[in-house]
């Protein structure tokens, strides 16, 4: 899939050239091409991570993890993607939460899945917070935007794997996904003893979240 991917990419871009000799519809379709292809990629990728996911793979857990930072570095890698959406990105993370026992590599996972998922349906000119928070014994991470929202029939199926919303009547343009993105972060979540949920209105935006047990050894110590 690698190869296949480089070499759609390759006619991409000899495509672009100036002095290409192509019509229209073919440069219409060789972008589509590269842009499948793509979709692929992404998840057959998924599809390996959630299946060592789901087996049990050992998490990496450390202690004393700053969910903040995490979502600071986290959403600061979507940065680009964000600016290019014509989409404000900003994280609101006090100083001094009180620290976390997980695995940084996969909790950020889930923030860059929500982050994303946020920006892609998001309007032009839009916003996103990602919000970091201490309640009870718990640190609460939440991704909220004001786009196009999940219906409330969908709100209990959004995180099995393969269900994807069909929103493509309300953005046509935010692109198919994998239906994988939000499995992945349950799976991981649920992996450091937490819980992850949904509040949404359609058509005014969704606010996605997450919590971590302050403190603790979250999957069994592994």
């Amino acid at each position: 899939m690698t190869t296949v991917s480089l070499l759609a990419e390759t006619l991409a871009r000899e495509a672009d050239a100036s002095d290409a000799d192509l019509t229209p519809k073919m440069r219409e379709r060789i972008a589509k091409n590269e842009i499948e292809t793509g979709h692929l990629v992404q998840m057959v990728n998924e599809l390996m991570d959630l299946s060592r996911i789901e087996s049990g793979g050992t998490l990496h857990l450390v202690d004393g993890l700053d969910m903040g930072q995490l979502a600071d570095q986290s959403a600061e890698r979507l940065r680009l993607f964000a600016d290019r959406q014509g989409v404000t990105l900003d994280v609101d993370a006090p100083d001094g939460l009180p620290p976390v026992r997980g695995d940084s590599a996969r909790l950020g996972q889930v923030v860059v899945n929500l982050v994303h998922n946020a920006v892609k349906f998001s309007p032009d000119g839009g916003d996103i917070v990602v919000r970091v928070r201490e309640a009870g014994e718990e640190i609460v991470t939440s991704v909220e935007d004001h786009g196009v929202g999940v219906p409330r029939d969908a709100l209990d199926r959004v995180f099995e794997r393969f269900y994807k919303v069909d929103r493509a009547r309300l953005r046509a343009e935010a692109g198919g996904g994998t239906g994988l993105g939000l499995a992945i972060a349950r799976h991981v979540v649920e992996q450091h003893d937490g819980r992850i949920w949904v509040e949404s209105v359609e058509g005014v935006g969704s606010t996605f979240s997450f919590a971590l047990p302050i403190g603790r050894d979250g999957n069994g110590g592994r």
